[in-house]
């Protein structure tokens, strides 16, 4: 008959019993939402701008894991070529703070309206109405 002692048959039935527990799950790391660090206004065409030429163009903008623009597509023309150019210009410098998943940074799809709106009374139109000659 083969005895052991009971203080080795604990420690056995210890190291079973330790081994068969579940593994303690990683903490939760929350998801982050896109952020916008630096979003300036896009050059509104002086020209447009002072003939009172406005409009709305609405961009899907894909922000990448480095938080810069990776693809701009316009969604909704303003009907004006010059202010979609300067829409898409404008998006493409701009620069975010990306969203994460598990606390890892990925891209983002977002919709970005840009609306131009005339100034009233500009300074810079003032100055070029009075340098264009006058035309009779």
């Amino acid at each position: 008959m083969n005895r052991q002692s009971p203080l080795l048959l604990i420690s056995v039935a210890a190291l079973a019993v330790s081994g068969c527990r579940a593994p303690v799950p990683e903490p939760e790391i929350p998801s982050t939402e896109i952020a916008a660090i630096h979003t300036p206004p896009p050059d509104y065409p002086l020209e447009l701008a002072c003939s009172d030429i406005g409009g709305k163009v609405v961009m899907q903008v894909v922000v990448g894991p480095e938080g810069r623009p990776t693809a701009v597509t316009i969604t909704g023309s303003s009907g004006v070529p010059e202010l979609d150019r300067a829409a898409d210009a404008g998006v493409r410098a701009w620069e975010f703070k990306p969203a994460t998943r598990h606390g890892k940074p990925v891209s983002q799809t977002i919709q970005v309206p840009m609306n131009f709106t005339p100034p009233q009374e500009s300074e810079l139109c003032l100055q070029r109405e009075q340098s264009e000659p006058d035309q009779l």
